[in-house]
């Protein structure tokens, strides 16, 4: 069910790049908060989308990095929202955990050390977002950033439905023994080259798992001089160009598994 409250407003850094992204001519672009649940646990996601639609939409599921949902996931929201999709970011903690400083790393990693309640947790924010009335249900894509990214990947090696799957300087966790050859989505994971959190040897070792299943549809981007989170505007980790070429690297890509 959705909650009647409203958007909270976005820091200047990320109303500014949110800008960027125009509204289309007649669409009505309006966000609120949404309550949910997973095994009892009380979430708090965030829903955007265009309200003069009067078609099921394709959706994309936006994963928060380890500080929970905040300005940076609800601020691409609603750039997705722009672009014309029905955008959820989930909330991965449980409603009012947004935790900071020391305590963000703590939290994720309850989740790290437990992946199958991390991909349980996706899935009740996926469920949510595949019911709701403006969903093309057949048209769903998970993006997700750092934690999120890791966590969307995690959610793609359930074989969920999905068309694609974006994970913006996500960890990349490969395994052993291997369960990619359950993933049914399509992958684009965007990554930064001075990214100590991703090393070349992570990337290897997961292109090497991803080869083992080679029905799978992947790409792996790497930007150069790009350190952990260089999405995030607003921190000294920012790159503008990264971030700017991933987007459209995103974009292009939901474009064509939406298709």
């Amino acid at each position: 069910m959705s909650l009647d409250t409203p958007s909270p407003a976005l820091a200047p850094a990320f109303q500014t790049l949110l800008e960027r992204v125009p509204i289309g001519e007649h669409a009505v672009i309006e966000a609120e908060t949404v309550a949910y649940e997973h095994e009892g646990l009380p979430l708090e996601g965030y829903l955007a989308r265009d309200v003069q639609a009067d078609e099921r939409r394709p959706a994309v599921l936006v994963l928060h990095d380890w500080h929970g949902v905040g300005d940076n996931v609800r601020m691409r929201a609603q750039m997705l929202a722009r672009l014309g999709y029905v955008a959820f970011a989930a909330d991965l903690y449980g409603a009012g955990v947004r935790p900071s400083g020391d305590d963000a790393p703590a939290e994720a990693g309850k989740y790290y050390r437990d992946l199958p309640l991390l991909r349980s947790r996706v899935a009740a924010a996926f469920s949510w977002l595949q019911q709701h009335p403006a969903v093309d249900p057949a048209r769903l894509a998970v993006i997700g950033y750092c934690f999120g990214g890791t966590a969307a990947l995690e959610f793609a090696r359930t074989g969920a439905p999905l068309r694609g799957v974006v994970s913006f300087h996500g960890g990349l966790i490969a395994h052993d023994p291997s369960d990619a050859g359950q993933i049914a989505a399509s992958l684009l994971v965007l990554t930064g080259g001075a990214d100590p959190v991703v090393p070349d040897e992570a990337v290897v070792a997961f292109e090497q798992e991803l080869r083992g299943a080679p029905h799978v549809d992947w790409q792996i981007t790497t930007y150069s001089g790009a350190p952990h989170a260089f999405t995030i505007p607003g921190t000294d980790r920012y790159r503008p160009v990264a971030d700017a070429r991933s987007w459209r690297a995103m974009v292009c890509f939901l474009d064509e598994a939406f298709r």
